[in-house]
């Protein structure tokens, strides 16, 4: 919630909540200190609490963290099971880490506006502090882009390098006059992928961190409540939504990539 006193206008609160702690010249090697730190401690998170239980877990009756992740490991293999149609240990891994991963990145924004950000400047001197690392469109994209890193890769190792070229060139048309309409097609849609990927998710979660900026800089600090706990009861969908389609999209980008169609 908005600090009592707070000095700034409404329009240059929103724009000093919407600006990453950044180094650099605003350019294309501009580092977002803050999107890097809080993606980092919230992976970190996830693999420190599902180490925590893989080492403490038995074959006796379980505690309530176990009976939880066992739930979601099953949930998440079961979706890879239907959905993944190749052979590939690394798939359900893979997306276990993606749910979890984005799930604790976008869960971020269910805290308070100023809670994290207001020490930080007042008591550390950080003028700039954005917590929500998924409303970061560098954050999203350069997931999106390691996504579609892998997709190449197994595309090429699948089919072969020939193979994948063929599959650009002679689809949907398989006529050698077709070629340059087909690989129009095939180009813009393989490349309509991560950028829908990472786009969808940092275009939903960026607009719900605006939602509860603009309730922190329109209404008085001890009324806040009534519009942001709303909000936030609504906004767990849209953060477990979001986690739940960048993993179902990758894996079916991931399985489209181990399909054969020699």
């Amino acid at each position: 919630m908005a600090a009592p006193g707070e000095a700034l206008t409404p329009s240059g609160y929103i724009t000093h909540h919407l600006t990453n702690l950044a180094v650099g010249d605003g350019g294309f090697w501009t580092v977002h200190i803050d999107s890097l730190f809080f993606s980092v401690l919230t992976g970190l998170a996830f693999l420190w609490v599902f180490r925590s239980v893989a080492k403490k877990a038995t074959s006796g009756v379980p505690g309530k963290l176990q009976c939880f992740v066992e739930i979601l490991v099953e949930f998440v293999d079961n979706n890879v099971k239907d959905t993944f149609h190749g052979r590939n240990p690394l798939i359900a891994p893979l997306a276990l880490t993606i749910f979890c991963w984005i799930f604790l990145m976008n869960v971020m924004d269910l805290v308070p506006i100023d809670f994290l950000p207001y020490p930080a400047e007042h008591w550390l001197g950080i003028p700039y502090l954005k917590v929500v690392p998924s409303a970061d469109v560098n954050i999203t994209m350069a997931m999106a882009l390691g996504v579609f890193a892998l997709m190449i890769y197994y595309s090429i190792k699948v089919k072969g390098l020939g193979g994948f070229a063929k599959e650009l060139a002679l689809h949907p048309f398989n006529h050698p006059v077709m070629i340059p309409f087909n690989l129009l097609l095939e180009v813009v849609s393989l490349l309509a992928k991560p950028i829908s990927l990472g786009m969808r998710l940092f275009g939903n979660m960026f607009a719900g961190e605006v939602v509860f900026i603009l309730i922190a800089a329109l209404m008085p600090w001890w009324a806040q409540w009534l519009g942001s706990v709303p909000w936030a009861i609504f906004h767990i969908l849209v953060i477990t939504i979001q986690a739940f389609v960048f993993m179902m999209l990758t894996i079916v980008y991931l399985s489209q990539a181990h399909e054969d169609n020699h």
